[in-house]
């Protein structure tokens, strides 16, 4: 075993637990052999165990996955799902002399945890759409806000009814992996249907009292056959009241950037009689 194979062997072990990469018990080891074999523990409850080859020159040479040891899951193709987006991990790191088994890891978990996320959306959606084949929505963004290490940003679209606004909302997560990591995806929307009827909704998304806010929002733009979606990132410090000024505020740039309102109607009235 070469001296960057033992060290990467005791690096994984010791940030992902023993045994995560440990020689096989069936390899060959006679004089006359130029790799060693080992088993390689994928991180996960449901991860499958592979069989890795290292040639004596590695790192120079990339390590062979010879196949799956153990698959679990408890899902038809677990192993050679595992398998292949191993594979396809390993590959895009290596650079000839330098080690990469941990770079492969991490690689495989960050495709794994963005794999489960769109499982979980398609999940949300009843698996009837397909987001890859579907037009963008044409949003309008706001612009970008930043204090105290939090950032906000709104974005804007029109629609015309309630499931085409979850629609938008669904394909927004789904396309941009940032957003769908947020602290917060606050939503609004409001909408006049047919005979006079209308509808309107909001989501908090852990931000308490933030979607009521936006939806009072538009009700005073007296927007209409609209939704907003105001994504922020929590920086660690914490804003207090302001935070709820600073979601307004790139909601209400986000609508006038869209043509949806000057930031007048009722708002407006409200600051001419305080003027008085």
């Amino acid at each position: 075993m070469s001296e960057d194979l033992r060290d990467e062997v005791e690096a994984l072990n010791s940030i992902y637990g023993e045994g995560c990469l440990a020689p096989s018990e069936d390899q060959d080891e006679s004089p006359a052999s130029s790799s060693t074999t080992y088993i390689l523990q994928l991180p996960g409850d449901e991860a499958s165990s592979l069989r890795l080859q290292f040639p004596d020159s590695y790192p120079a040479e990339p390590p062979t996955v010879l196949g799956t040891q153990h698959s679990s899951g408890g899902r038809k193709g677990a192993g050679a799902r595992d398998l292949g987006v191993f594979r396809e991990a390993l590959g895009t790191v290596f650079q000839p002399g330098s080690v990469c088994l941990f770079d492969a890891v991490e690689e495989f978990v960050r495709r794994m945890e963005e794999e489960r996320e769109r499982e979980e959306l398609r999940a949300v959606d009843g698996g009837q759409t397909d987001f890859a084949a579907m037009t963008p929505p044409p949003w309008t963004l706001s612009e970008v806000v930043v204090e105290n290490k939090s950032t906000f940003v709104a974005h804007v679209a029109r629609v015309s009814s309630p499931a085409e606004a979850k629609l938008f909302l669904q394909h927004l997560l789904w396309s941009d992996r940032r957003i769908r990591s947020a602290t917060h995806n606050i939503t609004a929307w409001r909408i006049r249907g047919p005979g006079g009827t209308s509808y309107s909704d909001c989501d908090d998304d852990g931000e308490d009292a933030a979607g009521g806010r936006l939806l009072h929002l538009l009700q005073l733009m007296e927007v209409w056959d609209a939704m907003v979606v105001v994504t922020r990132w929590y920086g660690g410090v914490k804003l207090g009241p302001r935070r709820f000024a600073l979601i307004n505020s790139v909601a209400r740039d986000g609508l006038v950037r869209a043509g949806m309102g000057d930031g007048g109607g009722k708002e407006k009235e409200k600051e001419k009689k305080k003027g008085k």
